[in-house]
């Protein structure tokens, strides 16, 4: 394999264990910790990662870079290193609208980088067969190589950048966006006084619904603050294609409103606590 070492920007709690897949392929793994917190700090020195301090270094060193961040920041971040006129290939693993990679793809190009178009379905990478990457761009098989011998499933579909980003927006408009709508299901039950009766029903009808929204306010909430940005880029993929986009904008609406939650896991947010935030009043239910 001739790509030897890769970039990491910016290691968060997804991104490092897609760094850690690279490594167990045998590729050295960096990263910049400048202006980096120290949460980040910590998990990129757990995970094994070289940290060569800045963007400077982790283009002049690197073949691949690996964008895995928030879908909000992915357009500067690949301005960035453009800026610098990295020489590589440069993958981004964002959850973007397909013209928003394909903006990525043409501004990334311009600093004389090779583009693919990346799309992670799944959790961060503890074992096999819970995360897909995958991959679009004529250069996407030598990306998909760098895993082989890890647990993240890379998959080549195409050299069409962009087709990544899209099969990953097509897949988060359902996940995601349900994931909010049975909160704010949820919620107007109790507000009408009828949400005991609703999942008495659901119990009878729609067994998997309470446990949906369950799971939910646990899993979701605490990553509200990334799934606005999200659905922001769904709603422009709708939008583009002659389809309603207000689906999706409702539920960046939604999941705005949930950012108070941000990375709490230990307790992990109940619908009750959802519920009460919604009202204004979070400190019930914690």
């Amino acid at each position: 394999m001739n790509l030897k070492t890769v970039a990491l920007l910016h290691p968060g709690n997804m991104g490092v264990t897609i760094g850690a897949a690279a490594a167990t392929s045998g590729a050295r793994v960096i990263w910049a910790s400048r202006q980096r917190s120290k949460a980040t700090q910590e998990r990129a020195e757990q995970a094994g990662l070289a940290d060569v301090e800045n963007l400077t270094n982790v283009v002049r060193t690197s073949d691949v870079i690996l964008s895995v961040c928030p879908p909000h920041a992915a357009l500067e971040l690949a301005r960035s290193v453009a800026e610098h006129n990295f020489k590589g290939i440069y993958v981004d693993a964002n959850a973007v609208a397909r013209a928003t990679a394909e903006q990525i793809g043409e501004t990334i190009s311009q600093g004389g980088a090779s583009f693919v178009d990346g799309g992670i379905i799944g959790s961060p990478v503890k074992r096999a067969g819970t995360t897909r990457l995958y991959l679009s761009g004529v250069r996407a098989p030598e990306v998909a190589e760098l895993f082989s011998a890890s647990m993240l499933d890379a998959r080549a579909i195409g050299e069409d950048p962009g087709a990544a980003s899209a099969l990953k927006i097509v897949y988060a408009a359902w996940t995601k966006c349900t994931d909010a709508l049975v909160l704010a299901i949820r919620a107007l039950a109790t507000r009408e006084g009828v949400d005991k009766a609703l999942l008495d029903e659901w119990t009878l009808s729609q067994p998997d619904l309470e446990r949906k929204s369950i799971r939910a306010a646990a899993m979701a909430a605490p990553k509200a603050w990334r799934y606005v940005g999200e659905m922001r880029e769904i709603a422009a993929a709708f939008e583009s294609s002659g389809l309603p986009a207000g689906f999706h904008n409702a539920a960046a609406d939604f999941y705005e409103q949930l950012v108070p939650f941000k990375d709490r896991t230990d307790p992990a947010p109940t619908v009750a606590a959802v519920i009460d935030t919604l009202r204004g009043s979070p400190e019930k239910h914690r």
